[in-house]
């Protein structure tokens, strides 16, 4: 790819507004409440693995290309004891360098310069860029308020005889949004019945509250086309770990190996071990871990819902989705700038994450996957905006 048209491709994505709202924190001593990292880390005993693999030399070199052994069984395990689903750990699962690479990794091994890729909008930044990078074209199916629900009438109008694959991502970031079962058997059948491969994004699985998360793999005829991705990050509390993984058929795994291998290589050789441990935590772990976010989540809806933003409260994830209109707000970009200056606080303005600015102008996801006493801090702070 010559270097003229590698940048025509990425021109307009430029940095990342996590980086961006980050340092701006940093700088101004703003409460973080922009990326999705918690700020205690996870299960000290999953610590203690990965302190207890770097000093017995396990992972320290380059691990196997595909994974460690260990990790691609707990992997399997966990998809069985979940959902019911059989994987062979020996070619139906890959470890990679967090979901991130996993996604990036799947596209470029799919999608020709030319394909068309379906995506709920608003999206994660990075499959703008993973697209783009394929040299495919990204179509956007719009969630709106209040429910952000897919209208599956207009998602079946978008495919056209360039439609390679849908990108699913449920739980939804931003939005928070989980597809039901009706959604995700609808969607599915879509699938099926336009021959199209979905990449699903699960990587916030166990974090849902009003309704369970359905994987794609698990409906009948979908396995065979279903390119599940997940990760330990939000699961665990150990974002920095960068250990993610890809479920598949042998045929979907090789491929995503083969481009997989020029990106990253091998990642995270230690920390393996400890995620094969912690997959392998009792479902009380889990169960807490919803319920303790849960909490947070009504404590956020109902506090910036008293200071006067319209808050769309989530059915998972780490984040809550508002609206800043009623606060007499035109711009959320312009806003989210100033917040940190106005009110010691750092959010993120979902308008970022459209294609269509409008549809997203006046919204503001904030993260509430922090301390009870910091989110309580943070609002306190946000009630200098109260109307």
């Amino acid at each position: 790819m010559t270097r003229p048209l590698l940048n025509r491709r990425l021109h307009g994505l430029g940095t990342s507004i996590f980086a961006e709202m980050s340092a701006r924190a940093v700088a101004t001593g703003a409460v973080n409440l922009g990326q999705g990292f918690p700020d205690v880390d996870g299960p000290p005993s999953v610590a203690q693995a990965a302190a207890t693999a770097i000093m017995t030399g396990h992972g320290n070199q380059y691990p196997p290309g595909p994974g460690i052994p260990e990790l691609r069984a707990a992997v399997a395990d966990h998809q069985r004891r979940c959902y019911g689903l059989a994987y062979d750990p020996g070619t139906e699962v890959l470890i990679t360098a967090g979901a991130t690479e996993a996604i990036a990794a799947a596209l470029l091994a799919l999608l020709e310069p030319g394909d068309e890729v379906i995506a709920f909008e608003p999206y994660y930044d990075s499959y703008v860029a993973n697209i783009a990078m394929a040299g495919a074209t990204r179509v956007p199916l719009t969630l709106r308020p209040p429910a952000f629900r897919p209208d599956l009438a207009e998602l079946e109008s978008l495919i056209t005889a360039r439609t390679r694959l849908m990108l699913i991502n449920s739980p939804h970031n931003p939005t928070g949004m989980v597809l039901t079962r009706a959604e995700t058997e609808a969607i599915a059948d879509i699938a099926k019945r336009h021959d199209l491969l979905v990449v699903t994004d699960e990587v916030y699985e166990h974090l849902t509250y009003d309704r369970e998360h359905i994987p794609f793999a698990t409906v009948d005829g979908m396995r065979e086309r279903t390119v599940s991705v997940s990760s330990a990050g939000k699961t665990f509390s150990f974002t920095g770990w960068k250990v993610g993984w890809v479920t598949g058929t042998p045929e979907i795994v090789n491929a995503v190996r083969t481009t997989k291998q020029f990106l990253t290589f091998v990642a995270s050789g230690p920390f393996q071990y400890a995620v094969a441990e912690a997959l392998r935590l009792p479902d009380e772990y889990f169960a807490t871990l919803a319920s303790d976010l849960q909490t947070k989540r009504d404590l956020m809806a109902q506090g910036l819902s008293d200071i006067g933003f319209e808050v769309y409260q989530p059915d998972g994830t780490y984040f809550i989705t508002t609206d800043i209109a009623r606060l007499g707000e035109k711009d959320a970009v312009e806003f989210c700038l100033g917040l940190p200056e106005r009110a010691g606080v750092v959010a993120i303005p979902n308008a970022v994450f459209y294609d269509d600015k409008e549809a997203g102008r006046t919204q503001v996801r904030f993260a509430f996957c922090k301390r009870q006493e910091i989110l309580e801090e943070a609002l306190s702070r946000l009630e200098v905006l109260a109307y």
